[in-house]
């Protein structure tokens, strides 16, 4: 296949155009500059704040999976908030808006999204691909990035949402963040701990992504979250336990709510139980469907 990828330098868009190569794909790279492109790479540039693109570079393409946009880490100031949102609606927009009015039209464009759609939820809720969105801002955050897709749609275009958990690996992403931590016995869940964290191996996120290609039935939203989500009280236990070190601090809530923005609820002391059922309706077998034997595996 020629598969084109935004955000193919964050976590996912790396080990993904390493997997496609590795499959015999050819990979364009839409990037912001030519100079990081090694030579030999085919890359297209874009500026999706300006709303430019080098639209017949991805001419002929078999598929366009975008990634892009402002990561959630960080302080989330008012300036920040607006990043977050613009960064989704207009880069997203401007690759609908772009494969719809090509000649020859991808077949498939898959589009990345977050289980942040999903709002706060009771931890015993399962949240399949037919529940509603919930509130808050992350809701409303992946409620627009989905819409901005409908010039794909309304051409004729498969599309599909990837409502992404929390991807684990050592390499990088949360997982990266909290190894120090846990590992000089510092790690503690937030709050009561009861809110559900979904999660997904690295593994997994790239062997559902071709899962998804290779069933071309699969569109709309499709979550990408392992069967085995936990508590953050349980996911605090397994990781101390899968570095050897104690868990024995509590994280209040009022001190996470001290991040700004809203953070502190928005991603620290909310959750939701995403269940993959379109993944396992069509036949996906996780490599990693729990959380302790995958958190050993990546950190042996």
């Amino acid at each position: 296949m020629r598969v084109a990828i935004t955000g193919s330098t964050g976590l996912i868009g790396s080990a993904l155009r390493e997997a496609m190569r590795a499959r015999g794909h050819e990979v364009t790279r839409v990037v912001r500059s030519l100079t990081s492109i090694p030579p030999g790479e085919h890359a297209v540039v874009w500026h999706p704040e300006t709303g430019e693109i080098e639209a017949h570079g991805l001419e002929g393409h078999d598929v366009v999976i975008h990634l892009a946009g402002e990561s959630i880490a960080g302080v989330w100031t008012a300036g920040k908030k607006r990043r977050i949102l613009e960064s989704r609606k207009r880069g997203t927009t401007l690759i609908s808006k772009t494969v719809s009015s090509l000649e020859r039209k991808p077949a498939a464009l898959l589009s990345s999204s977050g289980i942040g759609i999903y709002g706060d939820r009771d931890p015993a809720e399962e949240l399949t691909e037919a529940s509603a969105p919930g509130s808050g801002f992350l809701a409303e955050v992946g409620k627009a990035w989905e819409a901005a897709t409908r010039p794909a749609e309304d051409a004729g275009i498969r599309v599909v949402h990837m409502r992404t958990a929390n991807v684990l690996t050592p390499g990088g992403g949360m997982l990266a963040t909290l190894l120090p931590v846990f590992r000089l016995g510092f790690g503690a869940p937030f709050g009561s701990g009861n809110q559900v964290w979904s999660w997904i191996a690295l593994e997994d996120m790239l062997g559902a992504l071709f899962h998804v290609l290779d069933h071309p039935g699969i569109r709309g939203p499709v979550n990408f979250a392992a069967p085995g989500a936990v508590s953050n009280a349980a996911f605090t236990r397994a990781l101390a336990a899968a570095v050897n070190r104690p868990a024995v601090f509590r994280i209040p809530s009022f001190a996470a709510r001290l991040a700004p923005g809203g953070m502190g609820d928005e991603v620290l002391l909310s959750g939701a139980r995403a269940v993959p059922k379109v993944l396992l309706d069509t036949g996906y077998t996780f490599r990693w469907p729990e959380l302790m034997p995958a958190l050993k595996a990546m950190i042996r």
